[in-house]
């Protein structure tokens, strides 16, 4: 499965790209923003989790890909028949170009199309606005609030949690 946008390519990932993974998702900025990511992150644990993603054991998960070079991850994990988590991520050298805006956006649409999901989620820990502002520009509201694990940090961080319910998201979606 592909999705193209406007700037950007989805795909599947391959055993190819950890050594991209490996240096935009090792850099600690990017890494403490994330729940799973640890900090140092190898290429042997980019590559592992290529061949978890592989066999779906990570959801649904997408490459993004600027002008074919990998620039971040996106996906989503479904949490039962009425709805799934969104996850992403983008390289710290590709931040303030809206590519995390445009990439959540396609996942998003293609997992309410795909799955029939009545709503999506997403969280993000309450040290970044950034990813804030990525799901107010798509229409998430916020839900709630909640201790979630950090690995990179080693150490629970408090997570603002959204949510996107179909009806809302169909207007909320659409290119700009």
């Amino acid at each position: 499965m592909q999705i193209r946008t406007q700037r950007l390519s989805l795909r599947p990932l391959e055993p190819a790209d950890a050594a991209s993974i490996r240096a935009l998702a090792g850099d600690f900025d990017v890494a403490r923003m994330t729940g799973m990511l640890p900090h140092p992150y190898s290429e042997r644990d980019a590559l592992a989790w290529v061949d978890r993603a592989g066999q779906g054991e990570e959801g649904v998960v997408f490459a993004v890909a600027r002008d074919g070079a990998l620039i971040g991850c996106s996906g989503y994990m479904p949490m039962d028949a009425e709805h799934a988590e969104v996850g992403y991520w983008i390289g710290k050298p590709f931040w303030g170009e809206g590519f995390a805006t445009e990439a959540v956006r396609a996942v998003v649409a293609h997992a309410f199309d795909a799955h029939g999901f009545a709503y999506v989620k997403a969280g993000h820990f309450v040290d970044n606005p950034r990813s804030q502002r990525v799901l107010g520009k798509l229409g998430f509201s916020p839900d709630g609030e909640e201790m979630r694990d950090c690995a990179a940090r080693g150490e629970p961080v408090q997570c603002l949690t959204y949510r996107l319910d179909r009806a809302r998201a169909a207007g909320a979606l659409r290119q700009p």
